[in-house]
């Protein structure tokens, strides 16, 4: 029998969203359904949906799993409900003019913060090394530099008003 860490990825691939039982080298046994394994350390990610309670979401290492065995088939429910766990909501659709409004109320909030901002194109930029894409929200920004980042970044999230009480939400 082929040991778990010696399968290829495509063998991986075909427990992806069943219903398994995994036993580990300390005989310990975990049953979910196998979200994806990882190609480089075979340890495979295990989501369980209790009835009363919340998802759970389990990580046995691969080098400590000895045996893994299908117990049942996924369905395309099991799989959609996996993905909204892990998968962000889509994108809330915006109008070019709400996006505009969003950009201008967030360019003026950085000027009220005295950040330097300027507008390229439908971007802001803070200080030539901090880009904010549209719908310019947390998400949206993106700088080399994780300092600058994180404090532009709460500044998105608390920029003020009803317009962008949902900004880090998008």
């Amino acid at each position: 029998m082929l040991k778990w860490r010696d399968r290829s990825p495509q063998q991986w691939q075909e427990f992806v969203n069943q219903e398994v039982c995994v036993t580990a080298h300390d005989q310990q046994s975990f049953e979910g359904r196998v979200f994806t394994v990882d190609p480089v350390s075979a340890s495979v990610v295990l989501v369980s949906f209790p009835e009363t309670k919340r998802p759970s979401v389990k990580v046995i290492l691969g080098h400590a799993v000895t045996d893994v065995q299908i117990l049942g088939s996924g369905t395309k429910e099991s799989e959609s409900r996996m993905k909204s766990l892990f998968l962000p909501d889509r994108p809330q659709v915006l109008s070019a003019d709400e996006l505009k409004s969003r950009r201008e109320n967030l360019r003026v909030w950085l000027e009220k913060n005295r950040v330097p901002v300027t507008e390229d194109g439908d971007d802001l930029r803070v200080a030539s090394v901090l880009t904010i894409s549209a719908p310019y929200s947390t998400g949206d920004c993106t700088c080399a530099n994780e300092i600058i980042l994180a404090r532009v970044q709460s500044l998105v999230e608390s920029v003020p008003g009803e317009q962008h009480a949902s900004l880090a939400s998008i």
